[in-house]
């Protein structure tokens, strides 16, 4: 697809909404008229005016509108909207929003403007249905509770395991299958690394009077970790934070089949209260065609199992929108996910990622249509479950340009979910693929410390990373 930008700068806005039209499409922008493409899209804001034409297969839509130019980019996406819903009869729930964050944006305009306008500046400027609108609202609100309670001498850890049992089909996640020699002969030295640096970011903590507020081990599949690799590592967590102001500490073991009670044991003797066990979905064929290596019964088992164990809360994750799945079948699995009654629900929309085998070997993403109606199921089946929204967020590329929505039972909301994607505190991040986002205590100022992306490049260039951690003093001195 060719993308014209003529006349303004914003070129960015205009190519993610078009993607939100064609997830699949190659986009191609270019500034001028040269080119040809049976799918083109063209942009211009020229004198106080701003047009939009699209010409896809042969099917031909213009329209335009008058604005200055610091509403023009605004007006430039609605008509985008407009033109491509015109040709296509698809109209995103999410209308021009295309942000990672709309509950971010809520909270923001709540503040300044009151809920009703707030609302109607959803609706009626951005498009968003209002069903989405009032998502983002709930979403809000809630999060609020816990931004509020985020305290200025504390930070988050976050602790990355980029190891699976094997790759599911749909990730793009840098993670390595440990049935993989290269992986499995990888991981003694990684947690030996990974150790050494959580000790190396408990040093700058402790410098600086930080306490640890939230822990969160995630991946891949935390799981994979031996019950012995387990206690190494959060041996040394306790050994190098202040632990004294904790409010959660979560290890999302992620597959079913990571689960035992030798680890279960583990993460009791370390105080851990909040766990994952992911099923997905609960149809065999689907996980069978994702590359799940595990089986439905599988799930039931470790479920019930780690019920046997004083968690304060366990969330299970299913993504809408998985191939092959009817409304039906994600129904199907929402309803076994609540008879299981865990304290909270994650609701993912399926996004293929550049990097996902799904999108090699050509799998398409479909329009929202199906997915849509497996949000808007578990939405109501949720909430007449007692379950209630808490935190928000999008990625590209997901089906329908749709979201990925948290639930939780009363009191149950996961406070890392809500500081990790609101930025409103800094998260020492450790491992592999890891980032460390520093917030200043007014949250106006924030700064990213990157780690690795691969494993192995993480053990060769350690020396370098435990360097880049010495901006963590650095940006508190200067706050």
């Amino acid at each position: 697809m060719i993308l014209r930008v003529l006349g303004h700068g914003f070129h960015y806005e205009c190519e993610n909404l078009c993607r939100v039209f064609y997830p699949n499409e190659k986009i191609a922008v270019v500034r001028d008229m040269s080119g040809e493409d049976s799918k083109e899209v063209t942009t211009q804001y020229e004198n106080g005016v701003c047009t939009v034409s699209a010409n896809i297969y042969g099917s031909f839509l213009s329209m335009e509108a008058k604005a200055d130019y610091e509403s023009a980019e605004l007006e430039i996406a609605t008509l985008i909207y407009s033109v491509l819903s015109g040709i296509t009869g698809y109209t995103p729930s999410w209308g021009v929003l295309t942000g990672v964050r709309p509950s971010k944006l809520m909270m923001k305009l709540m503040s300044s403007e009151g809920e009703e306008r707030a609302f109607n500046y959803f609706t009626d400027s951005l498009l968003v249905k209002s069903e989405k609108a009032r998502l983002a609202q709930t979403v809000a609100k809630a999060e609020r509770e816990i931004i509020n309670s985020v305290s200025k001498d504390s930070v988050s850890l976050y602790v990355s395991i980029p190891f699976c049992p094997s790759r599911c089909s749909y990730c793009s996640f840098v993670s390595h299958s440990i049935a993989t020699p290269s992986a499995a002969k990888l991981l003694p030295s990684y947690v030996d690394k990974l150790k050494e640096e959580i000790k190396a970011a408990g040093v700058h903590a402790s410098n600086l009077g930080l306490k640890l507020q939230s822990v969160y081990f995630g991946g891949g599949t935390p799981g994979i970790l031996s019950a012995e690799y387990l206690d190494t590592l959060q041996s040394a967590i306790e050994e190098s934070f202040d632990m004294t102001a904790l409010a959660e500490y979560t290890v999302e073991l992620g597959r079913p089949d990571t689960v035992s009670d030798d680890k279960l044991q583990t993460l009791i003797k370390h105080h851990t209260g909040r766990i994952s066990i992911n099923p997905q979905s609960f149809n065999q064929k689907t996980l069978d065609a994702i590359g799940r290596a595990h089986s439905v019964q599988a799930v039931f088992e470790a479920y019930e199992n780690a019920r046997k164990y004083p968690f304060e809360s366990i969330n299970m994750d299913l993504i809408a929108g998985l191939p092959g799945e009817e409304p039906e079948d994600f129904e199907y699995s929402l309803d076994k996910t609540i008879s299981l009654a865990p304290e909270n629900v994650t609701v993912h929309s399926l996004a293929l990622k550049r990097s996902s085998t799904m999108n090699y070997e050509g799998e398409t993403v479909k329009r929202g249509e199906k997915a849509e109606k497996m949000l808007s199921y578990a939405s109501k089946a949720l909430t007449n479950s007692g379950y209630s929204p808490y935190y928000m967020y999008r990625q590209s590329k997901c089906v329908g340009n749709l979201e990925n929505v948290g639930w939780c039972l009363e009191n149950k909301k996961s406070f890392y979910n809500v500081i990790m994607m609101e930025e409103c505190q800094t998260v020492i991040g450790v491992g592999a693929g890891a980032v460390t986002k520093l917030c200043d205590p007014s949250c106006n100022n924030i700064q990213r410390i990157f780690n690795y992306k691969y494993p192995y490049e993480y053990i060769s260039g350690f020396e370098e990373m435990l360097e880049r951690k010495k901006g963590i003093e650095d940006f508190y001195a200067q706050a």
